[in-house]
């Protein structure tokens, strides 16, 4: 049980809820409404699955990494408290149970799993080669919004799980350029790829700013194609101010408060985006 909440804390388990409600709001616009009990735990493991994989093939890559810089030296695989052996165990683990929820939910979804496993674990090691890096996580995060509604229709024909994938992956991406901003200078003394160390730390926030202000443009874009109403719109317009106060924490010198827009705001903006989509299409049903 030690070895299990050492576990859950390295990977940040908790911090599902950043993309759990934009799968869930792929789900609710694809089945304009609430989907089959079936549909919903199955979407809700091969989430956890992914996510779960993700983060331990992330945190074993990156072990070495993390054990020179000090922000990242007390995880668990550093200070030797797990093994990269247990570790690598809890990805194969994750990966079988979302290979199972995915041939639980359509053949379509199931298909699709091997490009997603690529993305889950391919995206720790693009920081070695690009700084693109930040929009790949963003990509591989986002396509959780696309994968639910994949899992309801057996379809992305529609031009709003798209949407939906392209808003999720600016969102993250943006707020991905703030937290990197932490590390430039152990960044650029590794070698590492990412915007800050590329181009400095008030470009990486310029771009994060619009990357979030392309976040709400893509959200309203699916408001209009999915038809929804003026309860999805007040939550687009809290998300926004969220934004707005999320990157007046933050500024080129004073980075002290990255974890509270990185960590407690994000959590909103998820979950009200997810809140106002299930009122509008449940009021519009």
């Amino acid at each position: 049980m030690r070895r299990i909440r050492l576990f859950l804390e390295m990977i940040k388990f908790e911090h599902t809820i950043f993309a759990l409600p934009f799968a869930y709001l792929g789900m609710v616009l694809a089945a304009c409404g609430w989907p089959t009990w079936h549909q919903f735990v199955w979407i809700t493991v091969a989430m956890a699955a992914a996510r779960t994989l993700a983060m331990s093939v992330n945190r074993v890559a990156d072990r070495h990494f993390d054990a020179l810089n000090p922000r990242t030296a007390r995880r668990a695989l550093p200070r030797g408290l797990l093994t990269p052996a247990q570790v690598w165990g809890a990805a194969v683990i994750s990966l079988v149970v979302f290979l199972l929820a995915a041939w639980q939910l359509n053949g379509f979804v199931l298909r699709l799993a091997p490009l997603a496993v690529i993305a889950l674990v391919g995206y720790s090691y693009t920081k070695r080669f690009t700084w693109l890096s930040h929009w790949i996580l963003g990509a591989t995060d986002g396509a959780a919004a696309a994968g639910a509604w994949a899992a309801v229709r057996a379809s992305l024909s529609d031009p709003i799980p798209w949407l939906l994938w392209a808003a999720v992956t600016v969102w993250i991406a943006g707020f991905d350029l703030i937290y990197a901003c932490q590390d430039v200078e152990f960044d650029r003394e590794m070698g590492l790829k990412a915007v800050p160390a590329r181009f400095g730390v008030a470009m990486a926030l310029r771009w994060a700013r619009a990357c979030h202000v392309l976040t709400v443009t893509l959200l309203a874009a699916v408001g209009w194609a999915a038809g929804l109403g003026w309860v999805y719109w007040m939550g687009l317009l809290i998300v926004a101010v969220l934004l707005i106060y999320e990157h007046s924490l933050v500024s080129p010198n004073d980075l002290s408060r990255v974890d509270v827009a990185f960590f407690n705001v994000n959590g909103y903006i998820s979950i009200t985006t997810f809140l106002a989509t299930l009122i509008a299409v449940l009021a519009r049903a």
